[in-house]
């Protein structure tokens, strides 16, 4: 397994990893029609833009074969006041690469 700093090339295996994701995690408490429509393409797009951002920081992991199994989000708020400080916004691993340390 491998953890490391995000780039735009990898927009659309994090895309993939959110999507999936939420259609594991959320199935029977979110509508089912609503997960179907998800859209790689368009978490691809926010990915992108996320990636590119100043003050975001995006790490994946990956798994023995180069695919990416996971993601995390963060960076500092414009409101928060606390030095050297950040929040986590998102935290995503796929169902099989749970519950096995990478979190």
């Amino acid at each position: 397994m491998l953890i490391r700093k995000a780039n735009v090339a990898d927009a659309e295996g994090i895309a993939i990893v959110h999507v999936d994701c939420w259609r594991t995690t959320y199935k029977n408490i979110m509508p089912s029609d609503f997960l179907d429509k998800l859209s790689y393409g368009k978490r691809k797009d926010v990915w992108i833009e996320n990636i590119s951002k100043d003050g975001n920081h995006v790490y994946v992991a990956e798994n023995n074969e180069g695919k990416i199994v996971g993601f995390i989000s963060g960076g500092k708020r414009e409101t928060n006041k606390v030095e050297d400080s950040g929040d986590l916004t998102a935290i995503y691993i796929l169902e099989d690469f749970q519950r096995m340390g990478i979190g």
